[in-house]
């Protein structure tokens, strides 16, 4: 068992949606809880979700993940869930009160950025505040990332 003082996070990655930085300006992270059935819990530990043209929304005072991917459990039969249902997030009302005013005011959208499992074995949701970027700027950051691997090739041959 480890000490007291050394708190070890340990996240094992489900599912990444890795578009979520290139198309959009992320100004803020959440972590939310998910509303799992059992098979989808099982499902995810299989690793074969897929959150990549998923969103969040906010309906009725609650935030939703929609359009999310858990393949079905192939052991469960008759009990198993629909792939691609709606799942509510838990977060506080605080959270959800700071996403609604982002989401109404500011025009912002809810992106997932990924679905892993925290040190105490609990799916989380790692849910984005962020502003669409335009063109340009995708160019933009397209040029920086190039820049930083041709910087970082030249300082690693160079010394």
């Amino acid at each position: 068992m480890a000490p007291k003082g050394s708190q070890r996070v340990v996240k094992k990655i489900v599912a990444e949606n890795r578009k979520a930085r290139y198309n959009y300006e992320i100004m803020d992270t959440y972590e939310a809880g998910l509303m799992l059935m059992g098979t989808e819990v099982k499902a995810l530990r299989e690793g074969k979700a897929n959150i990549a043209e998923s969103y969040a929304s906010d309906e009725g005072g609650e935030i939703w993940l929609i359009n999310s991917y858990l393949p079905e459990y192939l052991q469960a039969n008759r009990f198993n869930h629909e792939p691609r249902r709606r799942r509510k997030l838990l977060l506080s009302a605080r959270e959800i009160g700071r996403l609604r005013v982002g989401i109404n005011r500011e025009g912002m959208t809810l992106i997932p950025l990924k679905i892993y499992f925290n040190d105490q074995g609990r799916a989380k949701l790692e849910l984005a505040l962020a502003k669409g970027k335009k063109l340009h700027d995708k160019r933009q950051s397209e040029k920086e990332r190039d820049w930083n691997r041709q910087k970082s090739r030249v300082l690693k041959d160079h010394g």
